[in-house]
C-alpha cells in the first residue's frame, strides 16, 4: 500500500516544485524592478510602487489567488486564464512584493560613503552598483531572502485554492479512502525540501562570509 500511495504523492510534490521553481524564476527579477522603482527619485513612480506593495504584502495570497483567477472573467467578462497559470502569475506578483523589500533594505544599508568613493574614482552609477554594492547587498539578504524562499515552499499548498492538483490535495484524497496517514506523510517531502533549500543557503552564506561589512 505505501508504494500507490507514495508515487501518488510524488505526483503532487511534482506540481508543488514547478511551481516553487517557476514562481523564483520570475519573481525574482521582478522584485528587482519593484525595487528600482519604489526607490526612485520620479516621486509618483514611487509612490505607486511603494503603494502596490503595501496592498499585495497586507492581503492574504489565498485572497490573491481567487481574484486574479476569477477577478477577469466576473469583473471584465474575459476569458478565464488556465489555473496553473493564474497561479504562477497570483505567486510571482507576491513574492516580488516581498522580495522587493528585502533588495531595498540590502541597498539602503550600504554607507553612502561607499557611492562616493566610487564616484571619486570616475566610476559611473552603473559601475558602482554592480562592482562595488551588489556583492555585498546579496551577502545582506541572504538570511532574509532564505527565510522567505523557504516560506514559499509551504505557501505552494495555497494552490489547491484554484483547484491545482499539489500535494497537500494529494494526500487529502487518500481520507475518502479512510487512510490519514498520507496526509500527514506530505510533511516529510516539505521537510526535505526546505532541508535541502537551507544547505544551499547555509552553503552560499560561507562562501560570501568574505563581506564583513
Amino acid at each position: 500500500m505505501f508504494m500507490p500511495v507514495f508515487l501518488q504523492l510524488l505526483s503532487g510534490f511534482e506540481e508543488t516544485v514547478k511551481v516553487f521553481f517557476l514562481t523564483l524564476l520570475f519573481s525574482i527579477p521582478l522584485g528587482l524592478a519593484v525595487c528600482f522603482g519604489s526607490m526612485s527619485q520620479f516621486s509618483p513612480l514611487r509612490w505607486l510602487m511603494r503603494g502596490f506593495v503595501w496592498i499585495i504584502r497586507g492581503s492574504p495570497l489565498m485572497l490573491q489567488l481567487i481574484i486574479v483567477f476569477y477577478g477577469p472573467g466576473l469583473l471584465f467578462d474575459l476569458p478565464a486564464m488556465p489555473r496553473f497559470t493564474a497561479t504562477i502569475l497570483a505567486f510571482s506578483i507576491n513574492y516580488a512584493c516581498y522580495f522587493s523589500e528585502i533588495y531595498r533594505g540590502g541597498i539602503e544599508s550600504i554607507s553612502q560613503g561607499q557611492y562616493e568613493a566610487g564616484q571619486v574614482l570616475g566610476m559611473t552609477r552603473q559601475q558602482i552598483f554592480f562592482k562595488v554594492i551588489l556583492l555585498q547587498v546579496i551577502k545582506r539578504i541572504m538570511a532574509p531572502m532564505s527565510n522567505e524562499v523557504i516560506t514559499l515552499v509551504k505557501d505552494t499548498s495555497l494552490a489547491r485554492i484554484i483547484g491545482i492538483y499539489e500535494i497537500i490535495w494529494a494526500g487529502e484524497s487518500f481520507i475518502k479512502k479512510g487512510l490519514i496517514w498520507p496526509l500527514f506523510f506530505t510533511g516529510v517531502f516539505y521537510l526535505v525540501f526546505s532541508g535541502g533549500l537551507t544547505l544551499i543557503f547555509g552553503w552560499l552564506e560561507k562562501k560570501l562570509a568574505f563581506f564583513r561589512g
